[in-house]
């Protein structure tokens, strides 16, 4: 884990949550017998410091007109979605032993109609952002105060709908519109850089309009601070790029490609369990 610099007692509860759902994420996907790991441990603290100190929500209110809503663009990283958003209350933690089950609600991608508080359902990659434009247009509109968070995968950027998406966000002012990008440098075949290279990827988004800045994903201070001062220029998109590592957390997956989808043997189940021992 990185460690944050100021250690306030609100970092330090965000860090111990992280470290808690990387445990529950591992136990699910080992229950499972499937579940895309890598993808999922690089976007824990994001996902943490949105849910538990960022987005206004009510899990007891999951359609509540006003919330801010989130959508899980990178659709195979559902475990992650599923375990924060279990820990926050929307469903009991207990369900998520049903995953790949019959008749079970929770799918390798997050189903809209069928998950509580899932906003989008998602999967094909390179839509949630333009679906997010959607909704925070309609936002707009109808004058509600509640933002929109997305987030990418960068490899998931190199389709071209992404782009299409950006531009009609900037045209239209959205700045209630927050783009977040898990930047860990991976995709499902091997590096980002020797498939389609991204770089120079914050020009890129300043390109097309949008308010840009860069983080360590795995800062709980550094994502605090961006994501509590939004937007970053009033009448234009924010687009976040968080660099992660993928599989952050276990020593053995990170930045290792073969962790993209893979469940683990009882024994590497075991190894990462001892990993992640820290005190919660």
């Amino acid at each position: 884990m990185s460690k944050c610099k100021k250690q306030t007692k609100e970092t330090q509860r965000l860090i111990k949550l992280s470290r808690l759902f990387r445990k529950d994420v591992l136990k699910t996907v080992m229950t499972s017998s499937e579940g895309h790991l890598g993808a999922s441990f690089s976007c824990i603290e994001i996902l943490t410091t949105l849910y538990f100190n960022i987005m206004k929500i009510d899990p007891l209110r999951p359609k509540w007109a006003d919330r801010d809503r989130f959508i899980m663009s990178k659709g195979h990283a559902s475990y992650a979605q599923y375990v924060v958003m279990a820990r926050r209350g929307f469903f009991p933690v207990d369900l998520l032993e049903t995953i790949n089950q019959k008749d079970t609600i929770f799918g390798g991608h997050p189903d809209r109609d069928k998950v509580p508080g899932v906003e989008a359902s998602t999967g094909s990659l390179g839509h949630g952002l333009a679906i997010g434009v959607g909704m925070a247009l309609a936002s707009k509109r109808d004058r509600k105060a509640g933002r929109v968070f997305i987030l990418l995968g960068d490899g998931e950027c190199q389709e071209g709908s992404v782009w299409e998406a950006a531009m009609f966000a900037s045209a239209n002012c959205l700045d209630n519109l927050i783009a977040i990008v898990d930047a860990n440098s991976m995709q499902a075949i091997g590096r980002v850089d020797d498939i389609i290279p991204m770089e120079p990827f914050a020009k890129k988004w300043e390109a097309f309009g949008w308010s840009v800045c860069e983080v360590d994903g795995h800062n709980c201070d550094e994502l605090m601070d961006k994501l509590s001062n939004l937007p970053l220029t009033l009448k234009a998109p924010t687009a976040i790029i968080a660099r992660t590592i993928k599989g952050k957390g276990v020593s053995y997956m990170e930045n290792e490609i073969m962790w993209h989808a893979r469940a683990t043997t009882e024994e590497e189940f075991t190894r990462a369990m001892i990993e992640l021992n820290y005190d919660i």
